[in-house]
């Protein structure tokens, strides 16, 4: 759980350093640095998306994890999280919920997540995550600066999120070939092109609700394996 309780505090860190200019930049500047963050996040993820040509799971492990996340109102529930947070910890309304909602997505789909965090668990080996808790440091300083305090609290979802994934490690080891992960981290870097389309403000793309869909890859290949035996 090293590398996850560092990646939580340097996500907390680094947005106490943002909310300290936050109010300090014009909203114009506000607009553009999101955009041009947004351009990031959505090259991040095609970076991520590129890893697997094995397109048909893919397709179908984003079509059964968005059915699935909608049968669970995944995004509905972290929008109702935010929304109740805002009402505990902050005064002045705003979009603390949308804070709350992109950076948890952000910091949760991507392949260091699930990589790092499998590393951690399997082998004690913190280094991924470690690096992914320099990168959610600094973006939380650029997200906090113009997204709110909601930005710290998405802290607590990396927290679950990530040792939930740690800790299951040990009994989905034998499962986790290259060519899943791979898969797994295709899909997650589609969610985070999806993230980087919502922060343009363009549409509204439910990623929350296709969370589920990372681990299809992973059901898929259990079953394979059992249906085999």
């Amino acid at each position: 759980m090293l590398g996850t309780l560092v990646n939580v505090a340097a996500i907390i860190a680094g947005s106490l350093v943002g909310l300290i200019f936050r109010g300090r930049i014009s909203e114009k500047y506000n607009k553009t640095i999101i955009q041009a963050i947004s351009l990031a996040v959505i090259l991040i993820g095609l970076k991520s998306a590129f890893k697997c040509n094995d397109f048909i799971l893919i397709i179908i492990s984003l079509a059964l994890g968005s059915l699935l996340g909608e049968l669970c109102q995944i995004e509905h529930r972290l929008e109702n999280a935010g929304t109740w947070l805002e009402k505990k910890f902050s005064k002045k309304g705003g979009n603390f919920a949308d804070g709350f909602v992109t950076t948890s997505l952000l910091y949760c789909v991507g392949a260091m997540a699930i990589v790092g965090s499998l590393e951690s668990g399997l082998t004690g080996n913190h280094n991924t995550l470690f690096a992914k808790s320099t990168l959610d440091g600094i973006a939380a300083v650029i997200f906090s600066s113009t997204m709110g305090i909601g930005v710290l609290f998405s802290s607590v979802s990396v927290f679950l999120y990530q040792g939930t994934i740690t800790l299951a490690a040990v009994y989905i080891k034998p499962f986790l070939v290259p060519e899943v992960i791979s898969q797994m981290s295709s899909v997650g870097g589609l969610l985070i092109v999806g993230l980087g389309i919502n922060m343009l403000g363009k549409n509204k793309i439910k990623v929350g609700n296709m969370l589920p869909a990372v681990f299809i890859p992973l059901i898929y290949y259990i079953g394979i394996q059992i249906f085999n035996k």
